[in-house]
């Protein structure tokens, strides 16, 4: 089963900082700055993780990850925005 979580992050270095975003980017969606929405499986949620914990600085860098619960089910509705309203990505399938 799948579970969506916030990822956010606070990184030092700028490179760092790039290489963090870059991971990020495939795992979940882009939705402000050092923040991510990503619906994982346990092992995805595992591979993301030790991807991270490789790129940061464990005294410098914070990563802080949110568990919104199943992704079908209260996950999808459980941001709330003031100003723009926050619409989440839909995702489809890509045909190669």
């Amino acid at each position: 089963m799948r579970s969506a979580y916030i990822v956010s992050y606070d990184i030092a270095d700028p490179k760092r900082l790039k290489k963090v975003y870059k991971t990020m980017y495939g795992f979940g969606d882009h939705i402000q700055l050092s923040v991510f929405r990503c619906e994982l499986s346990p092992a995805e949620k595992v591979r993301m993780l030790a991807k991270l914990n490789k790129l940061i600085h464990h005294d410098q860098d914070q990563i802080l990850i949110i568990d919104l619960g199943p992704a079908r089910g209260r996950a999808e509705n459980c941001i709330d925005a003031i100003g723009k309203p926050y619409k989440p990505q839909e995702r489809l399938a890509v045909v190669v």
